[in-house]
């Protein structure tokens, strides 16, 4: 389940603005998802790419060597529309869940 959470939250991220893997870890962190490792963004990055959701370009970078940096593509746009709506569902219920008083 986190692993398609967290697909959704790269996505938003990515829409905000350009980014590459490590600052992708570094802006996850702050918001909250700091168990998120470097290691297990990359992959999600690929998937996302493969799955023509997101598009990677090589820029130069003044700390040293290139850096790959994620844009979103109409197909990851669609995408996150759908995950937007489902996460709203979703989040509303669980809330709602763990909001609840005991009735019993």
């Amino acid at each position: 389940m986190l692993k398609g959470l967290l697909e959704g939250c790269i996505l938003k991220i990515i829409q905000k603005k350009t980014v590459y893997g490590y600052e992708m870890t570094t802006l996850l962190s702050e918001y909250g998802l700091n168990m998120v490792s470097e290691g297990s963004i990359y992959p999600i990055l690929l998937k996302l790419q493969k799955q023509q959701m997101i598009t990677g370009e090589m820029r130069p970078s003044s700390e040293g060597p290139k850096r790959k940096y994620y844009s979103l593509t109409s197909t990851g746009e669609t995408y996150l529309q759908q995950f937007e709506k489902q996460w709203s569902l979703i989040s509303t219920g669980v809330n709602n869940i763990m909001e609840k008083e005991n009735e019993d």
